[in-house]
């Protein structure tokens, strides 16, 4: 009795632990995805490629590059529309650069879309200062505090030397003449991927020698939107030579208390060589990548006037009269493609930018996690067998069989252990008979008689300790790789990073409205169950039923339903994930069946089975004959 009131109470409380799992975590991250998606359909951004132009109104506040806290917000139609403008046209992205401010502040990527809906709009990923959330990149020229010498800012228009668009064969310069004698060049280039890089000259024709700073910076406004979850990061990120890697959340920068002028404040870093920062998103991110052997004499994360902003200052050069000033910079805005970010893993892996450019740990832009030596592997293996097959969810079963194989000859042990229990089933019930009051001596006798059988009573644990470090693995890649974003696998599976869009209470599609929306949010979403998490749940009740039951009726009752209660638990997961666990399950009961036949083990499930068709095939054939 005592036992089986604690096996009770276990229940009880690991049911109230998912049920505040699912009301205090799942549901409100629910929530904020709907909105997340809701704003950006209310927004519908521009069409990339229209002649945008900065805010009317807006000016320049004291930190630089960024916008003044009382600036108008008008549509982003409106604001692209309002001064003259740079085309970008490449395979991947189009948008345009103002000429006012030289700003790289409207990109759009042309390779994927908002929803699984190849029509949809592109993807938007910076925009102009005067919109609701402006997100842009600026190269300036500062001076020393308390200098006379104009330098151009966000303010500044700058003339186009020829009329060309931008692309990966035509580089784009501008000119601007401050009045001085200071003549700023800057040549603009564009790769075919995701690089933009910016050539700064500066001609001293005045009548005193002046020192300059080169300074690079992305600033976005707003509250950005995140997903929320411990297992990605989204927000300010650098490696910053021997600093390391930086992560912040937004909140992180919010909180900090160190001033970096004005109203601003932020975490700041000082003499940096070799190293990068930037903004990520869970799929995009925008980055600035000076020079590996340049110095930083700065590198910030700030806050402030309602925007954060990544930037870095290099020394200063003084400019000789007659003499040349020169400065480069690069960024790097679009998609977290492993391929074009790069992927650093031994023997195998993906060179991108981060070996193309020499960058210091840029991989990392995407977040593998502490556990990388996992989530690369899964993610090379399931991309290579991609490149294959043309499919991430036939990759997905094929990585499982794989897997399976690996670990087959410890599954082969554990199984063979298992079918052993089940054979001694009889006699271990018959131990409870012979001490139905003696727990003591029902475990003692129990124990030789696994001696004697040589079993070991916990390797039936072995396969699921297996499934462990894979099944994080595969999340952890369905969650955080835009390559499963979108990815399609059959039928009504248009996105395997995507919980399951069918819900059985909908008939799957057969009843026009959800019956179980009428019981809110926070109950109904414990009773959404997708076709695919159906499935997995059978074939996870197929595998318990072969597995030895519990000689206790209440932790019997508990396995019993373990598979309906992980079917509900496992519905709003990533699709690709509950199909690889009912492929695993369905290898799993193939293996295991196989090893308890070669034991001498009845498999009771199938053979009730075989036996169910062959009396139907008998009636039936008994009816034709009459």
């Amino acid at each position: 009795m005592s036992d089986n009131r604690n096996t009770i109470l276990a229940v009880i409380l690991s049911g109230f632990v998912l049920i505040a799992w699912q009301y205090f975590y799942n549901v409100p991250q629910m929530e904020k995805q709907r909105e997340v998606q809701r704003q950006a359909e209310v927004q519908k951004p521009a069409a990339p490629g229209a002649t945008p132009g900065a805010a009317p109104g807006t000016s320049a506040s004291p930190a630089p590059g960024a916008p003044a806290a009382d600036a108008p917000v008008a549509s982003r139609e409106a604001v692209l529309a309002s001064g003259p403008r740079i085309k970008i046209d490449t395979p991947r992205v189009t948008g345009s650069i103002a000429l006012k401010g030289a700003r790289i502040d409207d990109l759009a990527l042309v390779q994927f879309r908002e929803t699984v809906d190849p029509k949809s709009p592109a993807v938007v990923l910076l925009s102009p200062s005067g919109t609701a959330e402006p997100y842009y990149a600026e190269f300036l020229w500062l001076t020393a505090n308390g200098s006379s010498v104009k330098t151009p800012n966000g303010e500044t228009v700058w003339q186009q030397e020829g009329s060309n668009s931008l692309s990966p064969t035509s580089p784009v310069t501008l000119k601007y003449d401050n009045g001085q004698g200071l003549i700023f060049r800057r040549t603009i280039a564009i790769d075919d991927r995701y690089l933009f890089t910016v050539k700064d000259e500066v001609n001293n024709l005045g009548s005193a020698p002046v020192t300059l700073y080169p300074f690079g910076l992305i600033s976005r406004g707003g509250k950005p939107p995140v997903s929320g979850y411990a297992i990605l990061h989204e927000g300010p990120i650098g490696y910053l030579g021997e600093h390391g890697l930086q992560e912040y959340t937004y909140k992180n920068i919010d909180e900090a208390k160190t001033s970096t002028g004005g109203n601003s404040r932020g975490v700041v870093f000082s003499k940096v060589t070799n190293g990068w920062l930037g903004i990520t998103d869970k799929y995009w991110a925008t980055a600035l990548l000076p020079d590996t052997d340049a110095t930083l004499e700065t590198a910030r994360f700030t806050t402030g006037d309602k925007r954060y902003q990544a930037d870095y200052m290099l020394g200063g050069q003084t400019i000789p009269i007659g003499g040349t000033a020169v400065a480069s910079g690069r960024l790097f805005a679009g998609a977290k493609e492993a391929a074009v970010v790069g992927l650093n893993f031994p023997l195998v892996g993906f060179g991108g930018y981060n070996k193309q450019l020499g960058l210091n740990h840029f991989d990392l832009l995407i977040d593998w996690g502490h556990f990388y030596f996992i989530t690369k592997p899964m993610f090379l293996a399931l991309d290579w067998f991609y490149r294959l097959v043309g499919n991430f969810g036939i990759a997905i079963l094929l990585v499982t069989v794989i897997v399976k194989l690996l670990f087959f000859p410890l599954a082969n042990k554990s199984y063979a252990s298992m079918a052993k229990m089940k054979s001694v089933q009889p006699q271990l019930a018959a131990l409870k008979e012979r001490y139905p009051d003696d727990r003591v001596k029902q475990q003692q006798e129990m124990m030789e008689i696994y001696k004697k059988e040589k079993i070991n009573p916990i390797a039936g644990c072995l396969p699921v300790a297996l499934q462990i470090p894979v099944f994080f693995s595969l999340y952890k890649v369905l969650f955080i790789t835009i390559e499963m974003r979108h990815a399609p696998f059959f039928g009504w599976i248009k996105d395997l990073s995507a919980p399951d869009p069918t819900n059985l209470f909908t008939l799957f599609g057969l009843i026009p409205f959800d019956p179980i929306a009428l019981l809110g949010p926070h109950i109904g979403a414990y009773l959404v169950m997708g076709i695919w998490p159906i499935i997995m749940g059978i074939t996870m009740w197929v595998q318990m039923k072969l597995n030895p039951a519990p000689p206790d009726p209440t932790q019997k009752m508990i396995f019993d339903w373990m598979p309906l209660i992980f079917t509900f638990m496992l519905a709003g997961f990533p699709a690709g994930l509950v199909i690889y666990w009912a492929w695993n399950n369905t290898l799993s009961v193939l293996q295991q069946s196989f090893i308890m036949r070669k034991n001498g083990v009845k498999v009771e499930l199938f053979d009730n089975l075989k036996s169910t068709f062959q009396k139907k095939s008998v009636t039936t054939e008994t009816k034709k004959a009459t």
